[in-house]
């Protein structure tokens, strides 16, 4: 299959041509910077055992009813796969195929444009799937959700926008997660560059936003429109935790990302890094980077599984071309209450 590399706003991922989201890149430079680290930690941990077809970007994975796991990632149509045991992978097709997504086309500028950062989750009986419509270096952007009651390629029904931004806002709309508060209210962290990570409350009832007039929260910042990207929200031991992904993506073996934390004891924030610092002053404590020939993890998203709290990426494969592939691993917590990647 063949692929096209291209960047997107803030985001400098990969568009992907091919029903397969692998990319070829001949950069050979590894960086092995690991700044903001904790002072003493150990060595990062390599990714779990995964087989099949791995190659993506932006992964998110949910368990379904009857015990599967489905994937979704970044792509035209947005790539779905499916595993029986967390490790195997096969390919199933796309959420929306042959460019039949026409309500993004204002977005992405093509009429099979790239669709990004897909966000799954399963509730009442529906999977519900949000992601990203945009172009590269553009912040005119949207959040659409699609849902199915199978989650097969195919099956997803157009539910409409649930946010947008145009080129007069500071923010762009990229990246969506989904989360349920501990009183059952539903919110959406989303964004990219610009002034960094914003929230909105959902109205559970359609998935949709609460209110057009409804406070836009700001959860994470870094100066100078730095990068910063990929919110997603886990809640544990009376914090949520905003994980987000840092620096340059999507650059093969020469990719700077890295996944970093904060917690709040309430989910609209103040988040603080382990130091103390405000997510919103540019804080955050690494938890994962560049190890070996493990190159800028990031991407991630987080599922909340039967055996434990797991950690979902990509990375870039230092020992094969570059090639991006997908990373598991458990996450444990610390006597702090602190994630630790394991």
């Amino acid at each position: 299959m063949s692929s096209v590399f291209s960047l997107r706003p803030g985001k400098r991922r990969w568009r992907l041509t091919g029903l397969l989201a692998a990319a070829l890149v001949t950069a050979a430079v590894v960086p092995t910077a690991l700044h903001l680290r904790p002072a003493g930690a150990a060595e990062y941990p390599g990714p779990g055992v995964v087989s099949g077809n791995t190659a993506v970007h932006d992964p998110s994975m949910v368990k379904g009813p009857d015990g599967t796991y489905l994937l979704a990632a970044t792509a035209p149509g947005l790539a779905l796969r499916t595993s029986t045991d967390r490790t195997r992978w096969t390919y199933t097709g796309l959420a929306f195929p042959n460019g039949s997504a026409t309500w993004t086309d204002e977005y992405t500028g093509t009429s099979n444009g790239n669709l990004w950062a897909p966000d799954l989750s399963y509730r009442n009986g529906t999977f519900y799937l949000y992601y990203a419509a945009s172009s590269f270096g553009k912040n005119k952007s949207a959040i659409f959700l699609a849902t199915s009651t199978t989650g097969k390629p195919g099956s997803w029904t157009n539910q409409g926008k649930v946010y947008s931004t145009t080129t007069s806002d500071d923010h762009n709309a990229i990246d969506p997660n989904l989360v349920v508060d501990r009183s059952g209210k539903w919110w959406l962290s989303l964004g990219s560059f610009w002034t960094g990570i914003k929230m909105i409350e959902l109205n559970p009832s359609t998935g949709k936003r609460i209110s057009s007039s409804s406070t836009v929260h700001s959860l994470a910042a870094r100066p100078g429109n730095t990068a910063l990207e990929g919110p997603a929200i886990i809640y544990h031991a009376g914090y949520y935790y905003l994980f987000t992904s840092w620096d340059a993506c999507c650059k093969g073996t020469s990719s700077t990302y890295k996944i970093t934390v904060g917690r709040s004891k309430t989910i609209t924030g103040p988040y603080k890094d382990r130091p103390g610092k405000l997510l919103t002053d540019g804080g955050g404590t690494q938890i994962l980077g560049t190890h070996g020939t493990i190159v800028g993890p990031g991407g991630q998203s987080l599922i909340q599984d039967g055996d434990g709290d797991v950690l979902v990426y990509h990375y870039y494969d230092g020992a094969d071309n570059g090639t991006a592939k997908l990373g598991i691993n458990r996450l444990s917590w610390d006597s702090s209450e602190w994630p630790v990647v394991s």
